[in-house]
């Protein structure tokens, strides 16, 4: 029996760019940058959520770069309708023989959150993982306390799927518990349909 070479990646990096936000491949170039907006509004400030303060962001895009070599995450970074670096997201924990992947590992600097640049990334991840990537399932998961990220969600159109209970320890030692959404590949042309009304309604 002949068994087909897997592929080494199953979706490589790439750039694409809408009206409010550009996402671009991940580089080391980018750090000065990353700090610069991780330091707007002191989105690290928080507890439950995963965001590099300015001295570890170094070490982030060096996690970030890993996993990407090993095919688990293709990152990157954010930059706003002025070219400037507004954050970081990624596809993460990306299941090739199961064509599945989640969004996640998001922070954006505070001045452009809750303006049309977070619909429109999300609106560019989904296209491209469900109509190039031909994915069955896009994942999200956030953090039970984190209120603004699990609206933030839910706008989108993601069904919630259940609480996944004492699911992390953090580096202070806490353990989170964290809510998982998912979109699925038959909910998506009503779901583009959607972040497309809220991107001109924006």
């Amino acid at each position: 029996m002949t068994v087909a070479p897997q592929r080494l990646r199953w979706i490589d990096p790439f750039t694409v760019t809408g009206r409010h936000v550009s996402l671009v491949p991940l580089e080391f170039e980018h750090e000065q940058g990353l700090v610069e907006a991780v330091q707007d509004g002191r989105v690290w400030d928080t507890w439950f959520a995963a965001v590099p303060s300015p001295d570890r962001m170094r070490e982030e895009i060096e996690r970030r770069l890993e996993l990407a070599a090993a095919g688990t995450m293709v990152p990157f970074t954010v930059l706003d309708a002025q070219g400037r670096i507004a954050g970081m997201t990624s596809y993460m924990n990306v299941d090739a023989p199961n064509r599945r992947l989640e969004i996640g590992y998001t922070w954006y600097r505070a001045s452009v959150q809750r303006t049309g640049l977070n619909t429109e990334a999300k609106l560019l991840l989904l296209g491209h993982a469900f109509e190039q990537a031909d994915c069955i399932a896009v994942g999200f998961r956030t953090a039970f306390f984190n209120a603004p990220s699990r609206r933030a969600i839910e706008r989108l159109g993601a069904r919630f799927e259940g609480i996944r209970r004492n699911h992390l320890i953090l580096a202070d030692g806490t353990v989170r518990d964290t809510c998982y959404y998912s979109i699925i590949d038959s909910e998506w042309p009503a779901v583009r349909r959607h972040l497309t009304w809220l991107l001109d309604r924006s």
